[in-house]
């Protein structure tokens, strides 16, 4: 940390509003014409097995609430439309036919996009079906704690170029929140990501559904395995970089889905909800290569994606939070 001078206080701010400028203010990271997957790779990204297993599970919810005349698929941070379009493509002509698809985000809808995919700023409210979310809550800004010399939790300020110093002690609702899910130590530089804002965007999206199903999937930690120093990063060109609040690069942490939770809601693991959904990696019998050779690449292939989708240490570990409202948990 540095010290900084009186003159310099104009230019520090807690790492939320840093954050929140250099993501999504005019010229932010989220608004460049080359979009997020220029710069990291989500399970969107990683094989079409993931579209695949949403539609299914959007199939299940629809089943669940009677196959509605209009059933909503509501894809949060939708990016450039990858899985809006993957989930469109992969559903059952009569569920594609009564499906409203609805890609959430900020940046300008792209060209080609599928007609039938709606492109707006917020979600649309009084939905019925799957609001889908995946990877949006570690890009919703957070304020961060370091614990000082004295054992005091304080928040980290920032300046535009990564320059970091402790700033006021937290207190309020930041520190409550602390307390109740991410407990600091007064071990010095110990720190935390204030999670209350995130808590707070997933109870709003949650209250634009009126019925079906809201998944949040993310990088996660939960109560009993918090980082003793955060996860606050950053990524650029497809490499994680140092966070630097200027734009240039995406600023991400890990969430407290546990925390994000709202009654009736559980976390699993991305790696148990795509094998609910069918994707299982399992490798095609060898019969398949002598009968039908292209086949067995081509299920070779897909076993190789499955396997990806879900492997430990790697992206099976992300969490899934399922947030039920009015019917039965479909996993």
């Amino acid at each position: 940390m540095t010290a900084g001078t009186r003159d310099e206080w104009q230019e520090w701010r807690g790492w939320r509003a840093a954050a929140q400028d250099a993501l999504y203010a005019p010229g932010g990271f989220y608004r460049r014409a080359e979009g997020p997957a220029e710069h990291f790779r989500t399970s969107v990204h990683a094989s079409p097995l993931f579209a695949q297993a949403v539609a299914r599970l959007l199939c299940r919810v629809d089943e669940a609430l009677g196959r509605p005349a209009v059933l909503d698929f509501v894809d949060m941070a939708a990016g450039r439309g990858e899985l809006a379009g993957g989930v469109l493509a992969a559903l059952p002509a009569d569920v594609a036919a009564r499906t409203r698809v609805c890609a959430v985000e900020i940046a300008e809808r792209p060209a080609g996009l599928d007609h039938r995919i709606e492109w707006l700023a917020e979600p649309p409210r009084g939905t019925t079906g799957l609001l889908f979310a995946n990877e949006w809550l570690d890009n919703v800004p957070v304020e961060v704690a370091e614990v000082d010399a004295s054992g005091v939790a304080r928040l980290v300020l920032v300046r535009e170029d990564g320059t970091e110093r402790l700033g006021e002690p937290v207190d309020g609702d930041p520190a409550r929140w602390l307390e109740q899910w991410w407990p600091l130590p007064g071990e010095e530089g110990l720190r935390a990501e204030i999670g209350l804002s995130r808590d707070e965007a997933w109870a709003a999206a949650v209250a634009t559904l009126r019925r079906g199903l809201a998944v949040a999937v993310d990088y996660a930690h939960t109560a009993d395995t918090r980082p003793p120093f955060g996860t606050l990063t950053g990524f650029r060109e497809g490499r994680e970089t140092t966070p630097v609040p200027d734009g240039s690069c995406d600023l991400t942490a890990h969430v407290a889905l546990d925390a994000c939770a709202l009654p009736g809601g559980r976390v699993l693991t991305q790696r148990e909800a795509l094998r609910a959904l069918g994707v299982t990696g399992g490798r095609p019998p060898l019969t398949l290569a002598s009968t039908d050779p292209a086949a067995y690449v081509r299920a070779l292939a897909s076993a190789g994606e499955a396997t990806e989708l879900t492997a430990t240490g790697g992206l099976g570990d992300f969490g899934w939070l399922v947030q039920p409202l009015g019917v039965e948990d479909p996993f």
